[in-house]
């Protein structure tokens, strides 16, 4: 599993999975894949009764939101959002990329019936744009990467606050009690896995975990959010462990698998013209969206930064990231499974709009940097001195 460390192997999976669904789905034989997703796996006991699609997204998909969380708080505390002067250009290139995707979604389809779909263009993939970056951007700046990196931190973080606040169905708060002091437990349990002792303890926490996750589902919040709080309480060595032990995991087969799962959709047999309002919205606000909010809002962050003194980015290294951004694919499928989960026609419309928007995000940002690696070297050569850190 070492080569799914890879960022680059990473992306190439999560496209393949994606591709060969959508393949699959529309040959004679997809209905049988459709089906076969949609087939329930229940478990009576716990009063669970979910689809082997929904067992991927909310149970399996958690764990991705896990090591974000444990990325963050990394982040956070000791990277590149460590302080307010390093996460100033990051944090208002992320705003604005998520406040201009949406704005364009709401002025395709605001009026459509279906607004409650806004916040899926607003969504970067991390493992996506990280690993177009390493196979295209050999040349660049590590500091293209680790502004890369922050912001599409804040744009998970601010794609975690929006599950939980706009996608919660009349949440049962004592059962969020009890997930909150399942979290607790699991923080103290994560502090004494750094003695000689660890085995028993990671059982318990592997246990405190899934009654972490059963809580938070049954509450009404996405279960996904249970990963979040989980990562961002663990202690920082035993989440370095934890992160290091289960990142290929999340990369070979967790990620794929949602991947695959959310592509299996049989192409609409319509007209441009008939497509939904939100498809367009869709479309156009990924890769449009995210690279006009990031560059104009990142262009802004630039001239406060400067006034202040800080080294920052040059513009055209922003532009970059910018186009990095429009990449929404995993969070993006995610939130559209979410907002239109009591309409399947929108939703298939909606995934095959995140695929084509993040396909088109791809090929432009592989050519914008592409065309910036070559030119890396020789600008490189020119300069003196460290490189500006944002």
């Amino acid at each position: 599993m070492h080569i799914f460390r890879s960022e680059r192997y990473a992306a190439a999976l999560l496209l393949g999975a994606a591709a060969l669904a959508l393949l699959l789905a529309n040959l004679p034989f997809g209905g049988a894949l459709l089906g076969a997703r949609d087939a329930h796996l229940p478990i009576p006991a716990l009063g669970l009764d979910l689809s082997i699609g929904h067992w991927i997204s909310d149970g399996l998909l958690a764990v991705f939101f896990f090591l974000v969380a444990i990325e963050l708080r990394h982040e956070v505390t000791k990277g590149e959002l460590a302080s307010p002067a390093k996460a100033l250009v990051p944090a208002i290139a992320a705003l604005g990329g998520v406040l201009v995707p949406a704005a364009l979604y709401l002025a395709f389809a605001g009026r459509s019936g279906y607004a409650e779909g806004w916040p899926i263009p607003t969504a970067t993939d991390i493992a996506f744009a990280l690993g177009v970056l390493a196979i295209f951007g050999p040349r660049l700046p590590s500091r293209v990467r680790a502004f890369l990196l922050a912001l599409a931190i804040l744009d998970d973080l601010i794609a975690i606050l929006i599950i939980a606040v706009f996608f919660a169905h009349e949440p049962d708060f004592v059962l969020l009690i009890g997930a909150v002091i399942a979290v607790a437990a699991f923080g103290l349990l994560s502090r004494l896995a750094s003695r000689p002792v660890r085995v028993p303890v990671a059982i318990a926490m592997v246990v405190v975990a899934l009654i972490t996750w059963y809580f938070v589902y049954e509450s009404g919040i996405h279960a996904t959010i249970a990963g979040v709080a989980l990562g961002l309480v663990m202690s920082p060595k035993p989440a370095h462990r934890a992160h290091h032990a289960i990142e290929p995991w999340s990369n070979g087969v967790i990620l794929p698998l949602f991947a695959f799962s959310a592509a299996l959709v049989a192409i609409p047999q319509v007209s441009l013209a008939e497509l939904s309002p939100p498809f367009w919205g869709i479309l156009v606000g990924l890769p449009v969206g995210k690279l006009l909010g990031i560059t104009l809002a990142g262009a802004i962050a630039v001239v406060i930064a400067r006034r202040r003194g800080s080294r920052v980015l040059e513009r055209g290294e922003i532009l970059i990231v910018a186009t990095l951004g429009g990449i929404g694919f995993t969070v993006s499928l995610l939130m559209n499974e979410l907002a239109f989960a009591r309409s399947e026609e929108v939703s298939d419309e909606g995934t095959l709009a995140v695929l084509l928007g993040s396909a088109v995000a791809i090929v432009v940002s592989a050519l914008v940097v592409s065309a910036a690696s070559r030119r890396a070297p020789a600008r490189r050569e020119r300069s003196e001195g460290p490189p500006p850190i944002v």
